[in-house]
């Protein structure tokens, strides 16, 4: 194990003057597409050293705290997980509301009182920006896991990854979001990420899920040709990701809004049928019935594979900003 760690060609060791020692991860946009090719490089590294020796010591002594004001199943097990595989370990902190929180702390306070023990914090938040005021306060690397209906980013760069780990490339594509793209943070942050390749993207969604128009407005400044349909049989016999999102019922101040819009597509074999061989088809789950589960054992079903490629990514994360990558 150590000696497959010394490897020069490997990129770990100590490196705190590497670019991202220390620093907070809050939003796509401080990515640049040469950081995103540095991030991949060593997710890649990380998938083939747990295949080869499943768990090693390079964050052995560092300490990472969860720390999710909304419930998560995927994002909290994957940060665990990475974090394990590093020899790390892990304060959980999955139920802030029976914490002091519930007695009236703020956000500030529970930060800088949790960096007394840790070396990284993840936050889940149900509010706008509130990654991006924890960092301002905390002196440890806060890394946003989701903050309302605002970014997801470390959600969009294992997407990403898995668009070029199963695609092998990203320029030239046609990648089509559908689901509730208003609301969803996993779109919003993964649409501004890919606005630094040559792409063409397709929304699908019912008018009232629609993507806000700043970030179409985004899109379109940067020249990326922007497509919105009602309909998925529009786009997608053109397309070489579909990427579905559920319809968030949580989000919904209206129920009966939820109930109009909850069925609107359900993608199926039928809904495959003009779909090209080589398609992916991407899901960020979880899943409430918007993709069958008889696309389960089809190759083009990336969604589980999605989720451990974003192992890999937040191991990689993890590394860089404890500055070890």
């Amino acid at each position: 194990m150590t000696k497959a760690l010394s490897n020069p060609h490997l990129p770990f060791g100590d490196q705190r003057s590497a670019p991202w020692y220390g620093k907070s991860i809050l939003t796509v946009k401080q990515f640049s597409q040469d950081d995103l090719k540095y991030i991949f490089g060593v997710a890649h590294e990380m998938r083939e050293m747990v295949e080869r020796v499943g768990t090693f010591d390079l964050l052995k002594g560092k300490i990472l705290v969860n720390l999710f004001y909304e419930p998560s199943t995927r994002t909290s097990a994957s940060f665990t997980a990475a974090m394990e595989r590093l020899g790390g370990s892990v304060i959980p902190i999955n139920e802030v509301k029976y914490s002091s929180v519930a007695k009236g702390e703020s956000l500030p306070d529970t930060i800088r009182s949790l960096e007394c023990y840790s070396d990284v914090i993840v936050l889940r938040h149900p509010e706008v920006g509130a990654s991006a005021l924890a960092a301002q306060y905390a002196r440890k690397p806060i890394i946003n896991a989701g903050d309302g209906i605002g970014e997801h980013p470390t959600q969009a760069l294992l997407d990403l990854f898995t668009i070029i780990e199963e695609k092998g490339n990203v320029d030239g594509l046609t990648i089509t979001m559908l689901g509730d793209l208003k609301n969803g943070r996993t779109v919003h942050s993964l649409s501004r990420l890919l606005s630094l390749y040559d792409v063409k993207l397709n929304f699908v969604s019912p008018e009232i899920l629609r993507l806000p128009g700043e970030i179409i407005s985004e899109l379109e400044d940067k020249g990326i040709p922007v497509q919105e349909y009602a309909l998925l049989d529009k786009a997608i016999s053109e397309s070489d990701v579909l990427y579905v999102t559920r319809v968030q019922k949580e989000r919904f101040e209206d129920p009966q809004d939820y109930e109009n819009v909850k069925g609107t597509y359900i993608i199926n074999s039928q809904s495959l049928a003009s779909a090209r061989e080589d398609l992916i088809l991407m899901h960020p789950l979880p899943r409430v019935g918007e993709i069958s589960m008889e696309l389960d054992d089809d190759p083009r079903a990336a969604y589980f594979r999605q989720m451990e490629y974003g192992m890999y990514v937040r191991m990689a994360l993890l590394a860089m900003v404890l500055g070890k990558a």
